[in-house]
Parts: C-alpha cells; sequence; structure tokens
C-alpha cells in the first residue's frame, strides 16, 4: 500500500485535527512535525511538540501514539522545495533591510 505525500505544514494540519478528535484532547495542539533522518517512505515523520491545553498528559500520550500510526498508513512527509538562486545571480538579489 502506498502512501501519499503531503508538505510539512499539510501534514501538520492533519495531525492536529485528527488529534483534536481524540477522547480528552480537544484543547492539545500539535506545534509541528519533525522529519525522521535515514527514513525514505512511509512513516518518516515524528510528533514532537505538542502544547496540552487543558488535556491530560496520558490521553495525548496516547492519542498522538494513535495518531501518528493511523497517518503514517495514509501519509508521508516529503520536503518542501525552495527555489535556489545560482551563484552568479546572487550578487544581483537585493536584501531587504
Amino acid at each position: 500500500m502506498s502512501t501519499v505525500g503531503k508538505s510539512r505544514s499539510e501534514l501538520t494540519v492533519i495531525a492536529n485535527a485528527a488529534l483534536r478528535d481524540q477522547p480528552g484532547c480537544e484543547t492539545a495542539r500539535v506545534v509541528g512535525l519533525a522529519p525522521l533522518p535515514h527514513v525514505q517512505g512511509g512513516r518518516n515523520w515524528e510528533i514532537p511538540q505538542v502544547v496540552l491545553g487543558d488535556s491530560l498528559i496520558s490521553d495525548v500520550d496516547r492519542a498522538v501514539i494513535t495518531v501518528h500510526r493511523q497517518l503514517g498508513r495514509k501519509f508521508h512527509l516529503v520536503e518542501e522545495t525552495h527555489p535556489t538562486i545560482p551563484r552568479s545571480q546572487r550578487s544581483k538579489v537585493k536584501k531587504q533591510p
């Protein structure tokens, strides 16, 4: 079974909604996702930072594991590409103050 690639921002929104749908986690919030180094596909990301809000840590801990397992079956993290400026053109780009 293949997974769908999502950017970090897209996957964070999806993970945040899934976390808040878990019992006792209505006020918890996913701060961000992190890529796992040396993992090419599948569950190549983790949820290292969560704000508890009024939720109990035990509820959030269980929910993060569940959400990661469920979403990891559906999505993998793709690195967002940023346009690079060729070295010969860098001096021509003006820096904003």
